[in-house]
Formats: C-alpha cells, sequence, structure tokens
C-alpha cells in the first residue's frame, strides 16, 4: 500500500509540475552516502596505498573535488537530518540529537523531489538511527529497497548487495519517462570491524598515515586497515552503480555524489568537534555540465544537499532550507573558490549524542571553522566529552584504538579522552590534526575574541536555542534508544553540580 501512495503520487507529481524544466532534462540523483567514512581518506586526497578508492576518484576526476566540506554536527542523526532537510543542526529541533524522533514540521528534498514526479526510494542506511514512523510514511531518505542480499567476504560487513538493490530493484520499479533520486546508504564503515582483516587482506599496517593525535602503534595501525576495507567495500558498489548507468546511457545525465555523514569512527574524530570528525569528503559528478577535474576550496555545508537537489529538478527554494544550493560551483568551469559570495565560514556544534552521563546529560560545544582557524567552545567543560569513565567513555565506539588510549592515562589519553579547557583555538593551515591549541597564548587572544564574537552572533541570527535564551531545552529531548547506563539508579540527592 505504501509503495502504491508512493508511486500514485510520483505520477500525480509528474501531471502537477510546474517548474522551468521538462521532464526529460530534469537530471537523476545518486546520493551515495557512506556511515563513518573519514576525511582524508580518498585517493583523491592524496591517501596512501592503505585505502584505495577508484570509485571516488573517478568521481573526481570526472566531475569536481572539493576540499572544503563539512557538517554542522559529526553524528549520523543530527548530520543527516541536516542534509535531507537543508538546515543547521541547532535549526532542526529534537534532531539536533543522536537517537530522536523525527520533528514532523520538516520536509526532506526526497519529499519535494517524490511530489514533483521522481522516482524516489533509499538503500541500506538512510535517516537515523532514529524513529519516524509515527510522523511519515517512509523514511526521510525513501522508501526502502533492500530485496537482495549477497556474501561481502567480511563477517562485520552487511549482507545487503546496495548497488543491486539500485540496479535490480529501484530502477526495475521506476515509472518510464521519470526521473530517479536514490539514496545509496551503505552501513560501512561503521563499526564492529573483522579484527585482523586487514592484515590477512595483505595489508602493511606501515603504510597507514596516522593523525598526529595517536602513538604509533601498531594495533591502532592494524585497526585503520580493517576501516579501509569496509570503506572499499562501500566504494566498490558505487563503482558498479557508475558502469551500470554508463552502460545504460544515464551516467551524463545523473548528479552523482559520494560523501559521508561525518568522520571515522575511532577516538577525538566521530561525534567530536575536531577537524577530523566534521571535515566530510564529497566529489560530485555531472557529466558534461562542469569542466571535469576540478578541485574547489568553496565552503560546503551538508545542509546545502537538499537546496542544490531542489534547484537542478527545477523546483522552487522551499522556505524551510537555510543550506545554499552549490550547483552554480558544478556548472561552472572554475577551480579554487567558485563563488565569492559564498561564505568561507562553517558553523559546528552538538548537544547530546549517545548517552552515558548523569541524567542523560549532553555536552554543549559550538565553533566556527575558517581558511585559517578553528574556535572552539566548550559550555560544560567539567564533563567528560566521550562519556564518563564509568560507562565507558559511551560517545567513542569500541576499537582496539580505543583500548590502546584508554589504558594509560597519558597525553594521548587527554586528547581522545580528557576533560577539555572553556575554549581552544588551532590554526589550521598548519595544524589540521588540531592537537596545538592557541586559545591560550597572548599572541592570539584578539582571534579568539573575534571569533567568539562572529560564532555567537552568527548562531544568534540562525536561532540556535543555545543562544536565544532557551538553552534549557535541550536537555527535554527523547532519547528513542536502548537506556542501558549506570546512571539509571542515581537517587536525585547524588545529582552532582551541573
Amino acid at each position: 500500500m505504501v509503495r502504491m501512495r508512493s508511486l500514485l503520487a510520483a505520477w500525480f507529481g509528474l501531471l502537477v509540475f510546474a517548474g522551468p524544466l521538462a521532464a526529460e532534462d530534469r537530471p537523476n540523483i545518486l546520493f551515495c552516502i557512506a556511515d563513518d567514512w573519514g576525511w582524508p581518506h580518498a585517493g583523491a586526497y592524496g591517501a596512501g596505498d592503505w585505502i584505495r578508492t577508484p570509485a571516488f576518484d573517478r568521481i573526481a576526476e570526472e566531475g569536481v573535488l572539493f576540499e572544503n566540506a563539512f557538517t554542522s554536527n559529526p553524528k549520523c542523526c543530527p548530520s543527516r537530518a541536516s542534509m535531507v532537510a537543508g538546515r543547521n543542526s541547532w535549526q532542526m529541533a529534537e534532531a539536533v540529537n543522536h537517537i530522536v524522533p523525527w520533528p514532523s514540521q520538516f520536509v526532506s528534498y526526497v519529499d519535494l523531489l517524490s511530489e514533483a514526479g521522481y522516482h524516489t526510494g533509499y538503500t541500506g542506511k538512510g535517516w537515523g538511527p532514529g524513529t519516524w514512523e509515527e510522523s511519515r510514511a517512509t523514511n526521510p531518505a525513501g522508501e526502502a529497497y533492500d530485496k537482495f542480499t549477497s556474501d561481502p567476504g567480511l563477517r562485520a560487513v552487511s549482507r545487503k548487495d546496495y548497488a543491486r538493490n539500485f540496479i535490480e530493484h529501484f530502477l526495475a520499479e521506476r515509472p518510464e519517462g521519470h526521473p530517479f533520486c536514490f539514496w545509496l546508504g551503505t552501513h560501512e564503515p561503521h563499526r564492529v570491524y573483522e579484527e585482523g582483516a586487514g592484515v590477512r587482506a595483505g595489508r602493511d599496517p606501515k603504510t597507514v598515515e596516522l593523525p598526529d593525535f595517536y602513538p604509533d602503534n601498531r594495533a591502532i595501525r592494524e585497526d585503520m586497515l580493517d576501516y579501509a576495507l569496509e570503506v572499499e567495500h562501500f566504494d566498490a558498489h558505487v563503482a558498479r552503480c557508475l558502469d551500470h548507468l554508463e552502460a545504460t546511457g544515464e551516467l551524463d545525465n545523473t548528479i552523482v555524489v559520494m560523501t559521508s555523514d561525518h568522520g571515522m569512527p575511532f577516538p577525538r574524530v566521530k561525534g567530536q568537534i575536531y577537524e577530523h570528525g566534521f571535515h566530510l569528503p564529497l566529489a560530485v559528478r555531472w557529466g558534461a555540465r562542469g569542466q571535469p577535474g576540478r578541485r574547489v576550496t568553496d565552503f560546503i555545508n551538508a545542509s546545502d544537499f537538499a537546496p542544490t537537489f531542489v534547484e537542478a529538478a527545477g523546483l522552487e527554494r522551499h522556505p524551510q532550507f537555510t543550506g545554499r544550493s552549490f550547483l552554480n560551483i558544478l556548472e561552472s568551469e572554475e577551480d579554487g573558490r567558485v563563488d565569492p559570495e559564498r561564505p568561507l565560514l562553517m558553523l559546528i556544534g552538538k548537544e547530546r549524542h549517545d548517552l552515558g552521563r548523569p541524567y542523560d546529560w549532553g555536552y554543549p560545544v559550538r565553533a566556527i571553522r575558517t581558511p585559517d582557524f578553528l574556535y572552539i567552545r566548550h559550555f560544560a567543560p567539567d564533563r567528560w566529552p566521550a562519556g564518563n569513565p564509568e560507562t565507558g567513555y559511551r560517545n567513542c565506539d569500541h576499537s582496539p584504538t580505543k583500548d590502546v588510549l584508554t589504558n594509560s592515562f597519558d597525553e594521548w589519553y587527554r586528547m581522545s579522552f580528557g576533560k577539555r579547557p572553556e575554549a581552544e583555538l588551532y590554526e589550521v593551515a598548519r595544524d589540521l590534526d588540531n592537537v596545538n591549541d592557541l586559545a591560550g597564548e597572548e599572541a592570539h587572544a584578539e582571534t579568539v575574541a573575534r571569533l567568539r564574537d562572529l560564532m555567537e552572533k552568527r548562531l544568534a541570527e540562525e536561532g540556535d536555542p543555545r543562544f536565544t535564551g532557551n538553552a534549557e531545552w535541550f536537555d527535554t529531548i527523547p532519547y528513542t534508544g536502548a537506556r542501558k547506563h549506570a546512571w539509571d539508579t542515581w537517587e536525585e540527592a547524588s545529582k552532582p553540580p551541573r
């Protein structure tokens, strides 16, 4: 019944579509999104041979490679909400947090395209984790197409055959003459991994390029190789989709996007407000509509995907969107900074991700990223940034790397799990790994004050409750996941200070 309603809506949308583009001129959209794939782990970004991404590299070579793509909140649920709704995380009501109900007042770009006659759907992981069933007929990423499975050859990898689901399930049900919009969302490289798989595949741990916030440790290097295999699994499915579209003559009329929701599932990355957490890999191909092989430095926000797709379909910009279309960048022939009117700054923030603190308190942070600096403000520096030790640092996935870092309370531990100062400042041009905090240096006092004021001004303009007098609201947002943590039995009398 749901599929029939979707099909009827698509046909009706085609009849009433009033945009400037004829049906045959509207591009298809293939949005390929990994779960926890970190920047800059792709060949096109200069990653070494320890991680191989031929599909991503092809899209970059035949399209545009974005050097500065970011999410406003480096966790699955809020980042994906920003993508589908075209709004920054703090503008997404309950979806600012992780594992929450979908806010019913927001539409998805998939809804808008479906109403305009697009055949829409997804495979794998769409928006989430969270609950949408009470407010919507489908996931915000569309209707699920998960018919086919296969043996991936790795025990920890999903058996969903993403590429086949796109080719033989989704496209097989596509009404003739309709453009499509498909969300190919793999569950990889989300943990858990098959430990040691990278070494067994013949990869050399010595080739792994470790960030400066990790010690030179073989267990961490092997963990990174296991992660690399799952990134390559995602890449291989995208390659199959590209080959099919090319064979059927539809590739050049398809906007192919390949990206991730946030950084890799490692300490100090996923869920953390540092460069590797919120900086996204992004390459986009659109046939001959733009000069291929370009590298663009414009700042792209995850909230920009929705207005870009809607504009490409010839539809009016939805009033809900606060993101900005980058269609003009895709259609340009220029390298470097293409759109001088696009701001060169990015706002980032989070409230509560996973549980693991007394009374389910979050860890509120806001940050501003410019071409030169990353300024971070921690609003509760007395709290543990990755979750409390008593509950196992639950805002960090369990892993061999986590075991190494939490085994000794040294500088490596501090960078990933230790409490943080109220303010941090990093000169990203020289310190992309964010290990040299300049906030306490007198020489940078003016920079700290300037960026703090600019960040607070912009967030207040965007309606961030933390800057409009309603910060307490964030602690009232329901959590729809499993509630198993050590704080459930605490009595009110033992409540520590906020």
